[in-house]
């Protein structure tokens, strides 16, 4: 605590439902209210057997369409990864990835399936690959072996430093319900036609989970600094529309605070202020963060 005091928000049992859920509250506060010394996680068995599967599609849309289906259906991917195309292309630009990217494919889904029984495994896949052909999928690419599953993984996993690679970027989080996914990747397009910046999205979308990577490539200065910021508000709006929020994992701190109202009413603000109070009546933990 900002005192020096040192509490525990939680207890080390299977049920706790003892007074407010200080635990939540603390993972949300990004150092405002205290500062965390000590966490205690619950593991889970680790899978003995997974499967990955890599689908192209000739639209990002279509893409995005098949993740709720697939959840829609039953089956639960321990990974669903949504890349567009032009984020593979730097990816085999920057590091030197060997993978055959065939025209007309414009996205992809990395989906895989653990667990141990390969059986109960393969039969989530097959209800899959029938999902995914409902949605155009053009191509569905198997990995056989530790290798190839790596060689795709490779691909996903450094997508952010590839693509961070090409240009001035600015990267916004948005998340939103699964179902919504296709909307807000078109209304992301949309938007960076209107404001004439370029964008590489990709990220969990098992989670409607989206990294927005706006390019500054050939837009002015003066559009950068002084017109994006316009173009990132409508993607909020957006995506607050369709049901989602400013950030599914990066936070807010400084960065995004002004587009906290898009989202949040003063009754929201206030009960911020009161809990930061209350904490922190002398304000020394992360100032002026969030709100």
């Amino acid at each position: 605590m900002p005192s020096g005091e040192i509490i525990w928000t939680g207890a080390n049992t299977l049920k706790y439902a003892a007074g407010y859920n200080l635990t939540q509250l603390m993972i949300g506060s990004e150092g405002t209210l205290g500062i965390i010394t000590k966490i205690v996680v619950k593991l889970i068995p680790r899978p003995t057997l997974d499967a990955l599967l890599l689908a192209s599609f000739a639209t990002n849309e279509a893409a995005c369409g098949a993740v709720s289906a697939i959840f829609s259906a039953g089956v639960v991917p321990s990974a669903l990864e949504f890349m567009e195309r032009r984020g593979v292309e730097w990816v085999i630009e920057h590091d030197g990835i060997n993978f055959d990217l065939k025209e007309g494919i414009e996205a992809f889904l990395l989906i895989e399936a653990d667990g141990t029984n390969q059986d109960v495994i393969f039969a989530d896949l097959e209800k899959v690959n029938g999902i995914l052909e409902t949605f155009g999928c053009k191509e569905v690419l198997f990995a056989d072996t530790a290798a190839q599953k790596e060689e795709l993984w490779r691909i996903r996993r450094t997508m952010a430093a590839s693509v961070k690679s090409n240009s001035i970027y600015k990267e916004e989080d948005t998340v939103v319900p699964r179902a919504s996914l296709p909307q807000l990747i078109k209304g992301i397009k949309e938007t960076g036609a209107k404001y004439g910046f370029e964008s590489v999205c990709y990220g969990h979308a098992g989670d409607g989970n989206l990294h927005v990577n706006i390019l500054k490539g050939k837009m002015s200065d003066d559009d950068w600094n002084n017109r994006l910021g316009d173009g990132i508000r409508e993607i909020f709006e957006l995506t607050v529309s369709l049901g989602g929020t400013l950030s599914g994992e990066h936070g807010i701190g400084l960065v995004q605070k002004g587009f906290m109202p898009i989202k949040y009413t003063e009754a929201h603000f206030a009960l911020w202020r009161g809990i930061k109070q209350v904490f922190d009546k002398n304000g020394i933990l992360n100032p002026g963060k969030i709100f």
